[in-house]
Parts: structure tokens; C-alpha cells; sequence
């Protein structure tokens, strides 16, 4: 690879990174030697602080984040040439198709470019680190232990990174030497076995010597804990079983230059066992240090509020609740979420006036807020009773009492938007939805959303400042947060892991082994339903849905785990991974996405899907590209399938 010809220890010594932790922004500048580096235990802490670099990036810019970007929950509209847009990057285009390329690929985390960060490079950072560990006179033996296993954590995760990118990787095991021969350099792609098996070695190998809780969160807070070890691992070995790795057919004749296999021929069904127990042994650790499901209704701003929204509130909190006091979450980013103004709809005329900086434009097509259950815990075109009127779901209805915690009474919006559960009203912003919070504490005055045509609050403003299907991703938005005259924006970090999804994760595993009873499946899957308020799953279908036996069969609860996993964790920049590995994710972008009519002012001509983009998506976007010039300079490196 290119970036081995030019790497020096100088280079790598150079670290620079901006972060809102000081553990991570104390790395001198100008560092001439290795010898410097590791002269001492301080210096060293500052190079073990250089490796979390990385790691914490990877985890802060979502618009970089190929699980997000390309889920299709939400749709960007396409307009580079206006001044005022801050999306960087073409994430948001992949999913048009036409953008992904092998001279120059988006999001290239081979290379780190295009909005990719450079794997490679922190890679062989780790491999200093290691190198030189022994080196600090000053450093105590049980610190040492855990550096090392902070260290190996932070190379499993990298490594995993890239195979969840490429498939078969460059395994970075140790750094060859600078002025080694060339053709030491030309490295050969490991196949997905051989890459998976070296993240779990470098995951068993640390996980003994990582901390089970930080001690000093303000110095420490987002450095690798045994929970966060083995809830890698558990997520690791269950993508290794999935059907995109796990004997995929469709790279049965990848080989590379010698003629070895990159991809396993044949599906091994005792990956989904190694993947159960390790979820299983993740979830007892993280309950076991005090880990629950976040199930508290927040109290700061509010006052006279219904339980139903009290609820919807709790769900929000889910994701917006302060680091410290969530005992759901695993790990999150160490960055706060940026893009509070784009999803977050203008409710006052005074807000109108910061369309340019905050363009509320992040729209979610209706089919993903069609993911969503009914209020009886089903999917909309099952539920058999009255309750959903799926084949007039897009015509308008006024707003009931039955519904005056989540529409606003007497204002007409789409049928679709009524009876839906806990989880459609914390998640989505829509025309005639209550918006709680912007600085309102009693749901008598709670501002509602009106979207409809140009002349309405939320309405198109300009091309920029335009959502363009009519829903917003609201679950992304701190209900403390304010634009109104002023914009006061409350910060929070977006998970990358939480307890939720472990649970489903974990229901996943055992459904695919095929050993546990459908008892010992769902029981997982409705804890999560549980804290949403909907029934379990056999009570729901059996009672609810036009398909009472669905939840009986391994092929009916796959596509009911499928849904919930998407439901559970929207916005939060996991769909897209997860449809990629279930190879799902070819078919739900093979749809026009639609929106609503949203510049037409009434109900009557506003609910009218429309298309607003045809994503596209080729059996070849399942795997990333390699730079073509790597290929070129390598010739030992094989190019991506279909590429």
C-alpha cells in the first residue's frame, strides 16, 4: 500500500487531533523521537491518547458513518452549490448511485480520504505503542497491563472497521520495518475468516485487563472498558455469521493472486452459537456493573404532562439523556451531536430567520416511518383491527382526543400519522405532531409541527431550507434544546452501542442457532418492547395480527427481530450495517423514496406521496472499493469484487 512507502515514525509521532475530553488534547507537538515519546509515563499516557484519536473520530462525524448515511432513514437533499451547506462529503449521495468509484472512492478508510479517517496509519500507531511499551522507567506493571489491553482493543475495532467496509483486509499484526525491502511491503488481503478470528484473539487477549467501570469519568470517560470489549465481540462474531460473510455465494470465486478463497464456500452454522454466547456473556457483565435499560421520564422542563407523552419523552431520553445518567449505555461518541438545526422544525415564526444556518432539511422517507408499529405492537399492514386504516393510510383525518398527546387536536393530517406506537411519536416530527419541548413545560401550550406549503412555520422556505418528505428525525433533537429567537442547542452524544440493541442483537443470535425455545427468543425482544409499551410479541400477534403464526417459525421471527432492530435503533447509525449484513439493503433501496407534496397547503393535496429520490444500489456496493492505485502499485492486492 501507497501510504507504507511514505510512512515515517516521524509521521506517526505527529498526532493531531481536536477532542471535547482533555485526555485526548494533550499531545505535545513537535515530538522528534520515539525515545522522547516513551522517555516517561506521561509522555507515553500522551501517545496511548494519540491511539483513542482515531477511534474517537470514526465515532463523531455520522455523515461519515456508511451505517447511516446509506440506511436510507434519512434523505439529504442534493445541493452542492449552495454556500450555506455544511454536509461535507458525499455520504448522503451513495445511495443515488454514480457517486462510488475506484480512482477515488468516498468515505475511504483505506486511505483516509473523502470523509474516511486513515485506519492504516492509526494501525500502526497501535504497533508503536506496543513496541514500545516496555520503554517509560516510571510505568507501573497493572497500568501497563491495561494500556496493552486498551491498545489491542483499539485494533480490534480498527481491523473490524475495515472487514464491516471491505470484507477481506490487510491484517496490521506489526509494523514492518521503514527501510525494509519494497517487496516486504506488498502486502496480501487476509480472507474474512482469517480477519475475524484476529479480532477476537486481539478482544480474548484484552478484555482480562480492561477496567470494568472508569473511575475518573471527567480525565478517562470513553476509554476502553470490559463491557465495551465484549460487546464488540459479541457484535463482531454475530457480522462474521451473517449471511454477507458468513458463505456468501455471491464471492464464492474471490480468490487472490495465489488462488486462496477470500470467502468461506459454505455457511457455518456454529458461528451464530459463538455469536449467542458471546452476546450472552456481554450482557451479563454489562447488567452485572449496574447496566439496565434507561426506563427514567425526565423531569427538567417538565411539568403537566400525560403519561403518554411522559412516555414519549422517556424514549427520546433514550438516546439525549446525559452520558453519566444512562445505565443503558455501553459506549457513545466523546463528540457532541452537531446537527440539532437540521432536524429540528421551525415552531415559531421567530425561527424562520435561521433557515440559512439551521435548515431543519434532514427528511425521512415514508417508508421508514412505515416501519413503525400500530399501537398494538404489529406492523401497519398487518394489524387486523380497526385501529390502522392501512389502505387509506394517506388520506387526512382531524386530530381526536384519542390522539391529543401526539396531534394536535381539530388539525388535519394523514391517517398514517394516527394510533401508531410510543416509539413513531418519540422518533418523527411530523405536520400536525406535537413537538414538546423548545422551552414549554405543560403540554396545554406544546408547540405542534405545521408543514404544510410555503406559507406554513415548519413549510419550504428556500431550496436550501426545505424538508423535502414532511418528516423529521426527531429523535435526534434534545427536547431541551430551543430555536426560537435564539437558538440554544442541548448537547448529547449519539450511542454507538446500548444495552437495547445487545438484547436484540443477542435475540438474533440464538433465532439463527436454532437451539433456544421461541420462549427464550422473545423473552429479549420484548424487554425491548416493554420499555416501549407495547405487548410481547406472542400476545400481539396472536391477538392483533392478520398472521398470528408468524412469531412460530425461525423464518417469521428473523423478519419480526429485522424489524424491531430497525425501529429500536433509528437515527442511530445502525440500520445501515445491519441491513448490509443481512443482505437486505439491496432490495430496500431498489424503491423510489416518497415523501409528501410538501409544497401544497392543504391536506387534500399535501398527503400525496411523491417521489423525491431513486436510490440505487448494485451488488457491488455491499464491499468498498480500494483505491485503483493501490491496486497498481501493489500488485499483490486483489481489487474488491465487482469493482
Amino acid at each position: 500500500m501507497k501510504f507504507y512507502y511514505k510512512l515515517t515514525c516521524l509521521m506517526v509521532l505527529c498526532i493531531i487531533g481536536v477532542s471535547c475530553k482533555k485526555y485526548l488534547d494533550v499531545v505535545p507537538n513537535n515530538v522528534g523521537t520515539l525515545d522522547y515519546a516513551f522517555s516517561n509515563r506521561n509522555e507515553a499516557e500522551n501517545y496511548l491518547f494519540g491511539c483513542y484519536n482515531t477511534f474517537q473520530t470514526l465515532n463523531r462525524e455520522i455523515v461519515n458513518n456508511v451505517g447511516f448515511v446509506t440506511s436510507s432513514e434519512i434523505i439529504y437533499p442534493n445541493l452542492d452549490d449552495n454556500p450555506f451547506n455544511k454536509i461535507t462529503g458525499a455520504g448522503f449521495k451513495l445511495i443515488r448511485g454514480g457517486v462510488q468509484n475506484v480512482s477515488n472512492p468516498v468515505i475511504d478508510y483505506w486511505n483516509g480520504a473523502n470523509g474516511g479517517q486513515p485506519i492504516y496509519v492509526a494501525l500502526r500507531r497501535c504497533n508503536i505503542m506496543l513496541e514500545n511499551i516496555d520503554k517509560p522507567f516510571d510505568l507501573k506493571e497493572p497500568e501497563k497491563k491495561r494500556w496493552i489491553a486498551e491498545i489491542k482493543f483499539l485494533k480490534a475495532y480498527y481491523h473490524y472497521y475495515l472487514i464491516r467496509l471491505y470484507g477481506p483486509i490487510v491484517l496490521i499484526k506489526e509494523n514492518r520495518a521503514i527501510d525494509g525491502l519494497i517487496e516486504q511491503t506488498k502486502v496480501k488481503r487476509s480472507s474474512v475468516d482469517e480477519s475475524f478470528a484476529y479480532v477476537i484473539q486481539l478482544l480474548n487477549e484484552a478484555t482480562p485487563d480492561l477496567p470494568s467501570a472508569i473511575g475518573n469519568k471527567l480525565l478517562e470517560y470513553g476509554r476502553a472498558t470490559k463491557s465495551m470489549g465484549m460487546a464488540l465481540k459479541a457484535e463482531a462474531l454475530t457480522t462474521a455469521a451473517s449471511p454477507l460473510f458468513n458463505g456468501n455465494p455471491d464471492y464464492a470465486g474471490f480468490k487472490d493472486k495465489d488462488g486462496k478463497n477470500l470467502f468461506s464456500t459454505a455457511i457455518d452454522p456454529q458461528k451464530w452459537s459463538a455469536a449467542a454466547k458471546a452476546c450472552k456473556e456481554a450482557i451479563d457483565e454489562f447488567e452485572s456493573r449496574g447496566g439496565v435499560l434507561y426506563d427514567r421520564v425526565p423531569t427538567n422542563k417538565v411539568e403537566n404532562v400525560s403519561d403518554e407523552l411522559k412516555r414519549v419523552l422517556k424514549l427520546q431520553s433514550v438516546i439525549t439523556e446525559k452520558r453519566d445518567q444512562n445505565p443503558e449505555l455501553i459506549w457513545s461518541s466523546q463528540f457532541s451531536f452537531e446537527y440539532q438545526g437540521y432536524v429540528f422544525p421551525k415552531l415559531t415564526t421567530d425561527a424562520v430567520s435561521f433557515g440559512n444556518e439551521h435548515p431543519s432539511n434532514w427528511s425521512v422517507p415514508i417508508s421508514t416511518t412505515e416501519l413503525f408499529y400500530t399501537k398494538n405492537g404489529v406492523p401497519i399492514n398487518e394489524d387486523n383491527t380497526s385501529a390502522f386504516d392501512y389502505a387509506n393510510r394517506n388520506t387526512p383525518q382531524f386530530g381526536d382526543n384519542s390522539n391529543k398527546s401526539y396531534i394536535k387536536m381539530g388539525y388535519e393530517t394523514a391517517k398514517a400519522n394516527f394510533n401508531r406506537e410510543p416509539r413513531f411519536y418519540a422518533a418523527l416530527g411530523f405536520d400536525g405532531g406535537i413537538w414538546f419541548g423548545n422551552d414549554k413545560r405543560n403540554e396545554s401550550d406544546a408547540f405542534y409541527v405545521q408543514a404544510r406549503g410555503p406559507f406554513a412555520i415548519a413549510g419550504p422556505k428556500s431550496q436550501f431550507a426545505t424538508n423535502i418528505t414532511g418528516y423529521w428525525p426527531k429523535k435526534l433533537a434534545n427536547y431541551l434544546s430551543i430555536m426560537n429567537n435564539g437558538i440554544e442547542f442541548e448537547s448529547y452524544y449519539i450511542p454507538v452501542m446500548r444495552l437495547g440493541g445487545l438484547y436484540l442483537l443477542y435475540a438474533e443470535a440464538l433465532n439463527e442457532e436454532g437451539g433456544a425455545s421461541k420462549q427464550d427468543i422473545l423473552l429479549w425482544i420484548d424487554k425491548v418492547r416493554t420499555r416501549a409499551g407495547l405487548p410481547g410479541v406472542a400476545s400481539a400477534w396472536q391477538n392483533y395480527s392478520k398472521n398470528p403464526t408468524k412469531p412460530d417459525s425461525k423464518e417469521g421471527r428473523r423478519e419480526i427481530i429485522h424489524q424491531e432492530r430497525r425501529i429500536e435503533l433509528c437515527f442511530e447509525g445502525q440500520s445501515g450495517w445491519d441491513l448490509r449484513r443481512w443482505k437486505e439493503i439491496q432490495g430496500i433501496l431498489s424503491r423510489p423514496l416518497q415523501g409528501w407534496n410538501v409544497n401544497e397547503s392543504t391536506a387534500a393535496n399535501y398527503y400525496r406521496p411523491r417521489t423525491v429520490a431513486v436510490p440505487f444500489f448494485g451488488l457491488k456496493d455491499y464491499l468498498w472499493p480500494i483505491r485503483n492505485s493501490e491496486v497498481v502499485i501493489n500488485e499483490n492486492l486483489v481489487q474488491t469484487p465487482f469493482w
